[in-house]
């Protein structure tokens, strides 16, 4: 590969290794997963290779779900993703501090030029005041010419400040949005409790783990491609129960946690019941067999905690009050 400066023989060696290490962790050959493998075996990305090894240590799967996070943090490169937009911050800030100076400098010579001959209007002599005049005009013709000059410099930042804000806009959803479901993902829970810990440590926040029933054997039995289609329905169907106070979170593979902050168990408990029936009540048509697929249930477990708590503890303890369905 080019990125890795290969001649065709190694980029041919690494191809060949990267299936076998899929085949190893026992992940199919996707795109996504390919290009992390790949990565791994060039030993290069010591953070994406530690990543990996800190996982597999823990006794945990490299599932897809995992390998999406570590393709999103590591191989896509945020990294840069920061770099560049410091780079861009900066050429904004000194065009602001560039006009700004500028502009103080103008000011500042219009009002000296003024002061030298406000004197000089009074005079009686006519040559006096006609000096004056002129210098005076001079002065406000280069004072305006640059006040003008400004003016398009700033049109300038404001429009590479909009751009900068989209920019902005889209690398928050690469950072703090799962690429699958749309769902906020573990980036953005820290982010979130950390603000409401800050906000009043005591805030109680109730949190419903989701876990859907029997994933993995529909994914085994008609492949990720289906299996993400369905995982995608029910996280729209959980995300439809949150309003704007809430946090859907896609948490793991077939995992979801909902965050509610300042909300009574009963009411909790309530919603959790609501989205077990909701999802009861999907059914799933395949659009090119027309084969009905499986009716899909979940689990789900309700749990109250402060937000200075730690939120492995928090979803250790939520799932293991999961309401089993089947």
């Amino acid at each position: 590969m080019v990125k890795y400066h290969d001649s065709i023989k190694q980029a041919d060696k690494k191809m060949s290794m990267s299936v076998k290490q899929l085949h190893t962790w026992g992940l199919a050959s996707t795109p996504i997963n390919y290009a992390v493998s790949y990565e791994y075996i060039s030993e290069i990305n010591t953070a994406l290779i530690a990543a990996i090894k800190y996982q597999l240590s823990s006794g945990k799967k490299l599932d897809t779900f995992y390998i999406e996070e570590v393709y999103q943090q590591f191989v896509l490169g945020q990294s840069k993703f920061r770099d560049d937009l410091i780079t861009d911050l900066d050429g904004l800030l000194s065009i602001a501090q560039s006009s700004n100076q500028q502009s103080t400098t103008s000011v500042n010579n219009l009002i000296s030029v003024l002061d030298k001959n406000l004197e000089n209007i009074q005079s009686s002599d006519t040559e006096k005041v006609k000096a004056a005049f002129f210098q005076i005009n001079q002065a406000s013709k280069t004072f305006k010419t640059k006040i003008q000059s400004l003016n398009e410099e700033l049109q300038q930042y404001r429009q590479q400040s909009e751009h900068l804000q989209l920019e902005l806009a889209d690398i928050r959803k690469n950072i703090y949005l799962d690429p699958l479901t749309g769902l906020y993902n573990r980036k953005a829970m820290s982010k979130h409790l950390e603000a409401w810990f800050k906000e009043d440590p005591n805030k109680e926040i109730a949190a419903i783990v989701i876990s859907i029933n029997q994933f993995n054997q529909i994914t085994n039995k008609f492949g990720s491609l289906i299996s993400d289609v369905l995982l995608t329905k029910i996280a729209d169907k959980i995300a439809s129960y949150v309003d704007d106070s809430g946090l859907p979170v896609r948490f793991a593979g077939d995992e979801f946690l909902i965050l509610l902050p300042n909300i009574d168990r009963n009411i909790t408990q309530e919603i959790a019941d609501k989205i077990r029936q909701g999802v009861e009540k999907l059914r799933f048509i395949s659009s090119k067999s027309g084969i009905r697929l499986p009716q899909l249930t979940v689990s789900t477990g309700v749990n109250n905690f402060k937000a200075s708590e730690n939120i492995n503890t928090i979803v250790s303890n939520t799932r293991k009050i999961l309401t089993k369905t089947q």
